[in-house]
């Protein structure tokens, strides 16, 4: 286990998660792209996770290179501007993917759009044998399917690999009341049930990923990703965030 003290020695409270991951999260602070600095950060705080023994599986989207939603608003044929945003997500994938082997993790990537020659097909059962021998995957190419969100392809995972929770890195340290980068008065809430979340239309995930978490009982961990050991923090139940449940 790491000696840094930032990250809590206790032992994980989840068995296997799913961390869910914006494309925009790898930009840091650039306007596009990768930063291999964030990548490097974010596969650190995964191998402190792996060595406590986590099963860790990831879904990534795109919008860092190519928004598809955003490109279907300005005329672009909607599927076609979906599998553009899901292709994105597979080079963020294999960005991912290399940071984590330079820190010594065993990595598969697991696309829902084959492409043989740079990942594997999504079969479940082979992405949760990966999963009980210690490799870390990635899930990429969202669903597979255009009209779906990348939100909704992690609730989706998460249900097929029995995955115990779903931990959505963010920029910011939970749900508030309102935009808390705008508004100075903003609560965050510690806890909030996915009715409330659906009701007030608080934009943790998008309406489809909540409905199919409520629906199977899949509590939802929203938390600050730039903070380096927060993953480990979530794990090991330190009360950071907001947990979206019944």
């Amino acid at each position: 286990m790491s000696s840094d003290p930032s990250v809590s020695p206790r032992a994980p409270i989840y068995r296997r998660i799913l961390l869910k991951l914006s494309g925009e999260a790898l930009m840091g602070d650039q306007q596009f792209g990768v930063d291999p600095a964030v990548t490097t950060r974010i596969a650190r705080d995964v191998a402190e996770i792996q060595s406590l023994g986590v099963e860790t599986a990831i879904v990534i989207g795109g919008g860092n290179i190519f928004r598809g939603l955003a490109a279907s608003a300005r005329g672009m044929d909607r599927a076609t501007a979906d599998y553009m945003g899901m292709l994105a997500t597979v080079i963020n994938g294999l960005a991912l993917q290399d940071a984590l082997e330079q820190h010594g993790l065993v990595t598969r990537t697991v696309t829902a759009i084959e492409m043989r020659a740079v990942a594997e097909p999504f079969i479940r059962r082979r992405a949760i044998r990966h999963l009980e021998k210690g490799r870390v995957v990635i899930f990429a190419a969202g669903t597979g399917n255009p009209y779906f969100t990348t939100d909704t392809a992690a609730a989706l995972r998460a249900m097929e690999i029995k995955a115990e929770v779903i931990l959505k890195g963010t920029k910011v340290d939970g749900v508030y009341t309102a935009d808390p980068m705008v508004d100075k008065q903003a609560t965050k809430y510690p806890t909030i049930s996915y009715l409330q979340v659906l009701e007030r239309q608080l934009k943790v995930m998008d309406a489809t990923a909540i409905s199919l978490c409520m629906d199977n009982k899949l509590p939802i961990v929203i938390f600050n990703l730039r903070e380096p050991g927060n993953i480990g923090r979530v794990v090991t139940g330190e009360p950071i965030g907001t947990t979206v449940s019944i």
